[in-house]
């Protein structure tokens, strides 16, 4: 709560609610000042309405006079809180400027400024000053119902003018009240031009008074100076200078503009603005316009760079008196102090932050075993090292010459997708082509960036890129990125953060080449380096997959095929030849079972297909026909057409036998032995 009013009207100062609980205390003690809340039916604590940055409504402060008055029981109470009002700390401020003004008629001149500080809900005009009397008219604006508690308050405030002046209180006639129906309240003032008390001890109760106040004002800007280096962060900071800032300068409005560390949108933060004046006032207020003769202006600035500016803002620039100026930048300079700690802090913190985070991407990575979880990796750790809103990473695909995304963060599911179903063709982007051919960063901006690429971007809601290249020596492996939305990048690119993702960039590409040379190993180690099928081990593995997930009800087979002929074929045309028949065998069965089954080349001339889903044990044998059926067309080698048949063995899993998947190959191999002993090319089935 830093500034606010709770959702309330600001149309009363806290200020002014304050001062009634410290009298209320000071007379009656605590249980009184309970008693008031209770009976005024407010849902807010002491605390809250004696903060002077809070502004309340009008009606609050009707509501806390009246049930002040019944509380303490004197109809006369509103006048002493008032007449007590310089005593009991309203606004340290205000007792200081008036007591530059001189004289109490200068004060009185003076004083329409000095009500416009405190409330925002009628007019006070000076009718006529002079050297020991004035006359005052109060006009409450249309829409509000006059309290003539609100009036005695005000007679109480009129009084105290001389005092701060070691003068007698001023006598008040008042004849005219809007609460008798007259247009406007009219007050006459006079008082004693010396005071009858002896010289030392007058201009002693002045001094006092003036004393207080000016402690009163230290407390507040040392306390102001701890509170503010005790921010723990930016935002907090500045909740803070406005908060306070309401101490430092009365007024119904503030704002506070700020350049954002590292670049991107200004910190604003703003008490009594609607939201929609604030965005232009803000601008004009970092671009040093001056807001008018209405408002109080401060540069925050330390010795070491200008942080922004902060301003006290009034209806009209009656609200604005003496040396506000002076009293509201002894707070901005504690405030730059302030932020210029809490930044260099936080510059520490994100250092300390990121270096952690590349110890980690390095400790990660040297788990990562696949080029998808690299791209994973590396897309995670991203915004944490270089600072950016969504981060991913692109692989190039030379076939196609196109970028297409392998991973991505920071970005919506509808952002997400975009990137993933897109692919970025490098004749249809320049920027690609320009990489592929200098191998260097590009610093792309969606305004200014190709169609295509545009397109992208405004999709994914990004505005600013940096691409940075993925290399293995000069092999052009794909793209990092890291991406921030409007507004939020740092005022330069091409520096810090271009160093931390080609540092990134180059462990992942450190990673990648490892993860493809293990997927080449394991690729080597599980299938067969002459067809590209699945070994004997990937395959017993997969048909010991295959029953765990085999459908109840479902029937799962598999075919063992042996080839006829082959050792002749190899004795004749010779081992190249034999070596190439059984590539040809290959494809022709792949090309022949189903999507989802599996072929595999157990040894030699021996191969076996997985039949998983089958609905009945009879499909086993229809594909065991087919299979053979694939042989009855000659094979080509060297220009020889040669004829191979093959021999075929199936077995089927029955779930009740829980056969295991090397008894299920050995019955398949055991009914092709079956069948090549038989020697026809017609098909058993062993069930």
């Amino acid at each position: 709560m830093t500034g606010t009013s709770l959702g309330e009207a600001r149309e009363t100062s806290g200020a002014t609610t304050g001062g009634l609980l410290r009298y209320v205390r000071a007379v009656a003690g605590d249980d009184a000042v309970g008693r008031v809340l209770e009976r005024s039916g407010l849902p807010y604590t002491a605390e809250q309405l004696d903060d002077q940055a809070i502004w309340w409504s009008y009606d609050t402060r009707i509501r806390l006079f009246e049930a002040a008055t019944d509380v303490v029981g004197d109809p006369r109470l509103m006048f002493h809180v008032g007449a007590a009002a310089l005593q009991s700390g309203l606004a340290h401020s205000i007792v200081i400027l008036l007591r530059a003004m001189g004289t109490p008629r200068q004060v009185f001149r003076q004083l329409p400024r000095a009500v416009a500080k405190f409330s925002t809900t009628s007019t006070m005009e000076i009718v006529e000053s002079g050297a020991t009397s004035a006359t005052i008219r109060f006009t409450l604006h249309p829409g509000f119902e006059h309290s003539r508690l609100d009036c005695i308050y005000a007679q109480g405030l009129l009084t105290t003018v001389p005092t701060v002046f070691g003068l007698p209180a001023a006598e008040i006639e008042h004849d005219e009240c809007e609460s008798d129906g007259a247009p406007s309240c009219v007050y006459r003032l006079t008082w004693d031009r010396r005071s009858r008390l002896p010289g030392r001890r007058r201009n002693g109760r002045a001094t006092d008074l003036e004393l207080t106040a000016l402690r009163a004002q230290l407390r507040t800007l040392q306390s102001a100076s701890t509170e503010l280096v005790g921010s723990d962060d930016v935002d907090t900071a500045l909740e803070r200078i406005v908060a306070r800032a309401a101490e430092a300068v009365i007024a119904p409005a503030y704002l506070l503009a700020v350049e954002r560390p590292g670049g991107g949108a200004p910190l604003v933060h703003s008490a009594g603005l609607s939201a929609d004046e604030v965005p232009a006032l803000a601008a004009a207020l970092l671009a040093g316009e001056d807001l008018g003769d209405h408002a109080v202006t401060v540069e925050i600035a330390s010795a070491r760079r200008s942080h922004g500016r902060l301003a006290a803002i009034y209806p009209t620039s009656d609200g604005v008196m003496g040396d506000e100026a002076t009293l509201l930048a002894a707070y901005a300079g504690h405030a730059a102090a302030a932020l210029d700690l809490i930044i260099a802090l936080e510059g520490a913190r994100q250092e300390a932050e990121r270096a952690g985070a590349l110890l980690s991407l390095a400790h990660e990575l040297s788990a990562a075993t696949d080029s998808a979880a690299v791209t994973a990796v590396v897309s995670e750790a991203l915004p944490r090292i270089v600072g950016c809103t969504s981060a991913g990473i692109l692989m190039w695909d030379a076939a196609s010459g196109s970028l297409q995304s392998h991973s991505s963060v920071g970005l919506t599911d509808e952002g997400a997708e975009l990137l993933q179903t897109t692919m970025l063709r490098a004749e249809d982007v320049p920027e690609l082509v320009g990489m592929l051919t200098d191998r260097e960063p590009r610093i792309i901006k969606s305004a200014t960036s190709s169609p295509a690429l545009q397109a992208l971007l405004r999709g994914v809601g990004t505005e600013d890129v940096v691409a940075v290249p993925l290399l293995a020596d000069t092999t052009f492996l794909g793209v990092a990125t890291a991406g921030w939305a409007a507004g939020e990048a740092p005022e330069t690119l091409d520096g810090d953060v271009v160093a931390r993702l080609r540092g990134v960039g180059d462990q992942a590409t450190t990673a990648l080449q490892k993860a493809r040379l293990l997927a080449t190993v394991r690729h080597q180690a599980t299938h067969d380096a002459l067809t590209g099928l699945p070994n004997r081990t990937l395959f017993l593995e997969r048909l010991e997959s295959a029953l765990s997930d085999a459908a109840e009800g479902a029937h799962l087979g598999v075919l063992f095929c042996d080839l006829d002929r082959f050792k002749q074929v190899n004795d004749t045309l010779g081992h190249a030849a034999g070596d190439e028949l059984l590539r040809q065998v290959s494809a022709r069965l792949r090309a022949t079972v189903r999507p989802d089954d599996t072929v595999g080349r157990l040894s030699g001339d021996e191969f076996a297909i997985i039949l998983p889903g089958l609905i009945d044990p009879d499909d086993a044998r229809r594909l065991a026909n087919r299979v053979s059926g694939c042989f009855a067309e000659s094979f080509r080698l060297d220009g020889t057409a040669v004829t191979v048949g093959t021999s075929v063995g199936v077995a089927v899993h029955d779930p009740a036998t829980g056969r295991t998947a090397e008894q299920l190959l050995r019955e398949a191999d055991a009914a092709m032995y079956r069948h090549k002993e038989v020697g026809r090319r017609a098909v058993r089935t062993d069930v």
